[in-house]
């Protein structure tokens, strides 16, 4: 069993609430965006660390995460790219990577919307966590931790931050 932290479009920024959320967690997972490298390695120091760079993202992400990851974790096929949209409306290369692989979870970023759903037509879960950054046009930063657990996703929490550098 796993316990899983999710995030995506944190655009060079990771604060103690974010750690302090992705402190229980076992791996972080970044679907892209990190914004700057140092960030990336920030989080990698932190906790395991596996991501996919994103449409923001230069060489000095580029160079050490991939545009995709397809793999297994404790009996259930994950997909996860930075741009993926949702059922009915995937990217085109999203589609065709879903197509190829057949995942039980699809992970993608960009939107800066957090969302949870089922494809039907897939059978797959398709989550996003939003944008746990504070570049974009998202009110609220939001991350994800979540369980798999012989193939089945459990216990499902969102982080809720506001966008803002002040410190409560």
């Amino acid at each position: 069993m796993a316990y899983i932290g999710l995030l995506s479009d944190t655009h060079g920024y990771f604060d103690d609430k974010l750690r302090q959320f992705l402190e229980p967690v076992d791996v972080i997972w970044h679907a892209g965006d990190f914004g700057t490298g140092v960030v990336a390695q920030e989080i990698a120091s932190f906790k395991p660390l596996l991501g996919v760079y994103g449409n923001c993202d230069g060489y000095d992400v580029r160079d050490y995460h991939p545009v995709m990851h397809f793999f297994e974790q404790d009996g259930m096929s994950v997909l996860m790219t930075h741009i993926g949209g949702y059922p009915g409306r995937y990217d085109y290369r999203a589609l065709r990577l879903i197509e190829a692989y057949r995942p039980q979870l699809f992970v993608c970023g960009h939107s800066h919307i957090l969302k949870v759903v089922h494809d039907k037509h897939y059978d797959m879960m398709v989550v996003n966590p939003g944008a746990a950054g504070l570049q974009g046009f998202h009110l609220v930063r939001t991350a994800l931790r979540f369980r798999i657990e012989d193939g089945k996703l459990k216990d499902m929490e969102v982080g809720e931050w506001p966008k803002t550098l002040a410190q409560p």
